[in-house]
């Protein structure tokens, strides 16, 4: 018997039957919202539970349940709902308010479809996924005495598709036998090999095929972008990054700003969230940009943040930016391949990422960048060229005047790695046999599956940095741990793959195309041992 997906009860027909102690409050201009608790409602009895650390932090009244009866349904077991349920009803106990917003019918129908934590539940689990089929389409690393290791690195590095080493042969062939004509001959001509990957990129990207080119590496095209669009004026000078940006998103910025002689201390904005909070929240975010707009040049985030894993919202985001007059620009290295993303739709100017990470296509793989089409006739952009974005037809003439490609071809700069290019198409080729939405699915499903068996198992003996709504964070939670780098250390020495981040995070990335819920299982087990 599924979740019941209903309309929630406004205060004007809702009646409380107990509030829980220590419910969050929350301040600020947001809508109305219900505080942690017990309401009825049309004969219907609703549990409310708040996590004051989250972005979204309160339910908007007269929503729907939506991913909430889904999603949030799932990630706690029968037997912790029955112990909140005695928490709530006993007076003066505080509430687990690390739960994620969970909303739900208070029936026996909504208590069955919900995860388990024994490992039986993981293998059907698995049984049930419809893309378990596509794990055996990767290598796995294997320990010193050839086992397969758990891996759960797929944030920093992809594992390699099984299809690769065919890709990669294919051209080493096509030059061994054709050489430079290789360029213009053969099944995959060079000098078009890249035609074939922007289709399925786009569809991850959630872009138009134009706004879209594949070439050099993320720092790099972040320059190339930056030196187009950051164009600083006495009144309009900063960039605005989120606190704990990664490292060469930060280098790049304070480059820049010194390039045009300012100094990166004045020049650039940082985003922080709130005191005692790990992430920043949504409403934090569009505020500070309402109150600095006007002296803000350019934006850029990362889509998602390597350390604390938030995805941010990207759409609302981008909105109150632009209203602002300010240029939008994402490093999407954690969220390429990783979740749903529509930067044509949300009118970002421009984006950058890699491809070695969920995209899979191997250590120091070409990156990816996105131009909105509007750019396209944006005469006031000056880009610095090279001959691989002139006009196709007569690039070969080796004319003096540089005529652009348009579109996001037209920003290309060098002739691109066709190997490197060959392991991203293999990758490709298994999204596009998947389906994106299929693996953006699994990977919610999966993420959930994580989060209940390390509150079913460890429950206070961690905190999970990540947002706990599933729209705020993809195939990532990054945990902190009392004594974490030793907890690491134990793991790495079990051959067991994940990271650590400095200060104190251990991040853990459960990929949907090939880890498995029995995985996950396998993982937290060895971290409860661990510690």
């Amino acid at each position: 018997m599924s979740t019941n997906t209903v309309a929630v009860p406004t205060f004007e027909t809702a009646t409380p039957i107990m509030k829980a102690a220590g419910s969050p409050s929350l301040g600020g201009s947001r809508p109305a919202i219900m505080e942690s608790g017990l309401y009825t409602a049309n004969g219907t009895r609703y549990m409310i539970a708040n996590d004051a650390r989250m972005a979204r932090t309160s339910f908007r009244i007269g929503s729907p349940l939506s991913h909430c009866a889904t999603d949030h349904m799932n990630i706690s077991g029968y037997d912790f709902v029955q112990r909140m349920l005695r928490e709530w009803l006993l007076p003066g106990m505080s509430i687990l308010n690390r739960l994620s917003l969970s909303i739900f019918s208070w029936n026996s129908r909504s208590l069955n479809t919900m995860f388990e934590s024994a490992r039986k539940n993981a293998l059907k689990l698995d049984e049930e996924d419809s893309l378990r089929s596509f794990r055996d389409r990767f290598h796995r690393p294997v320990d010193a005495k050839g086992r397969p290791r758990l891996y759960f690195t797929g944030n920093s590095l992809g594992l390699q598709p099984r299809n690769a080493e065919t890709s990669l042969m294919e051209v080493l062939q096509a030059w061994r036998s054709l050489g430079g004509d290789g360029h213009f001959r053969g099944n995959l001509p060079w000098t078009r090999y890249h035609d074939g990957l922007i289709a399925s990129m786009a569809g991850i990207m959630g872009a138009r095929q134009s706004e879209i080119t594949i070439m050099n590496a993320l720092t790099v095209n972040l320059h190339l972008m930056l030196a187009a669009f950051y164009r600083p004026t006495a009144e309009r000078f900063r960039i605005l990054i989120e606190k704990d940006a990664f490292p060469s998103d930060q280098y790049a910025v304070a480059a820049q700003a010194r390039w045009h002689g300012l100094d990166p201390s004045e020049a650039i904005l940082r985003l922080n969230p709130r005191p005692g909070e790990n992430t920043i929240r949504t409403q934090d975010t569009i505020e500070f940009i309402g109150r600095h707009g006007p002296e803000i040049a350019v934006l850029l985030l990362g889509g998602i943040n390597y350390y604390t894993g938030q995805f941010f919202e990207l759409g609302p985001i981008t909105a109150a930016a632009r209203r602002q007059g300010i240029i939008v620009g994402y490093d999407l290295a954690h969220a390429a391949g990783n979740v749903p993303l529509s930067l044509h739709d949300w009118n970002v100017d421009f984006a950058v990422w890699c491809t070695y990470k969920y995209l899979n296509a191997g250590p120091g793989s070409p990156g990816g960048v996105f131009v909105h089409e509007r750019h396209d006739s944006n005469d006031e952009l000056t880009r610095l060229a090279g001959w691989w974005g002139h006009d196709r037809s007569s690039r070969f003439q080796m004319p003096d005047t540089f005529l652009p490609i348009p579109g996001a071809e037209g920003w290309q700069v060098s002739n691109p790695s066709i190997p490197g290019l060959a392991l991203l198409r293999a990758s490709l080729d298994v999204f596009d046999e998947a389906d994106f939405n299929q693996i953006t699915k699994k990977g919610r499903r999966l993420t959930a599956y994580f989060e209940f068996l390390l509150r079913e198992r460890l429950a206070d003996r961690v905190e999970i940095v990540t947002p706990l709504d599933p729209d705020q964070r993809g195939a990532q939670l990054s945990i902190r741990i009392r004594d974490g780098r030793v907890v690491f250390e134990r793991l790495e020495a079990r051959h067991i793959g994940c990271d650590w981040r400095e200060p104190d995070v251990i991040r853990a990335a459960p990929v949907p195309l090939y880890n498995s819920f029995e995985d996950v299982w396998e993982f937290v087990d060895a971290l409860v041992t661990a510690m």
